[in-house]
């Protein structure tokens, strides 16, 4: 199994940034943490094994990115807005200087955002603020709605980091197109709280032409096992 590690510092966050890479080619797969989980979380979780056999084929190789949670969503001291514009300048950080170091590692054309619960909020971001430059979206258990971290504000920094706001106002023609290029995969338990926000925000997607991005699956389904279960699912894309 190729594995290896690179941090530097960010321009962008004006701090040192880390990414773990597991595998030596394949699609470009960007992996968001959980809310408490750093760039070592799947590899702890041990995600590259649950995916060995597609790692060790080149057929994927996982990209696993910090966040910055404590300086933006989970950081309360900070006015909404505040932690909004955190979140957009760590975004600018996946697009200047994450996504073009996976590049310079694996020229592969194609990339996938993937991650489970708040790192599905993360990949689904990230990949519907940039859907030329993601081919595939995959979020397990995530909440789609960023205004639950907000206490209900939006100004025009919430709003831009909000998939729920701006998908269901996305009007361009050509945005759209790009998004029905993409192929997103909500996977969710039913009694999962946010079960509710994923069938709102499929029912966004389906009427913007988007096609069924909606699986949902029995029980609560919001931990590891479960997400083993679905990634080996759908990294393939729709099942």
């Amino acid at each position: 199994m190729h594995h290896h590690h690179h941090s530097w510092y960010s321009p962008a966050l004006g701090r040192e940034m880390h990414i773990e890479v597991f595998g030596h080619a394949g699609a470009r797969v960007l992996i968001f943490p959980t809310t408490l989980g750093s760039c070592y979380e799947w590899g702890d979780r041990r995600m590259h094994e649950v995916l060995g056999d597609q790692l060790e084929q080149g057929w994927i190789q996982l990209f696993c990115f910090d966040h910055v949670h404590d300086e933006s969503w989970y950081n309360k001291a900070l006015h909404p807005g505040a932690r909004a514009w955190r979140h957009l300048e760590y975004d600018h950080y996946l697009l200047t200087e994450a996504l073009p170091y996976s590049a310079s590692v694996n020229p592969n054309p194609f990339v996938i955002a993937a991650g489970a619960s708040f790192g599905a909020y993360h990949a689904a971001c990230f990949g519907l603020r940039h859907p030329e430059r993601v081919h595939r979206i995959i979020g397990l258990s995530g909440m789609y709605d960023v205004k639950s971290m907000t206490e209900g504000f939006s100004d025009p920094n919430v709003y831009s980091s909000n998939p729920f706001d701006f998908m269901r106002h996305e009007h361009d023609p050509g945005r759209l197109a790009a998004f029905r290029n993409q192929d997103i995969v909500l996977a969710i338990g039913d009694d999962d709280p946010s079960c509710e926000n994923n069938r709102e925000f499929s029912r966004i997607l389906w009427e913007k032409g988007i096609g069924n991005a909606l699986r949902v699956w029995d029980g609560w389904a919001h931990d590891w096992p479960y997400w083993e279960r679905m990634i080996r699912l759908y990294i393939g894309g729709h099942d």
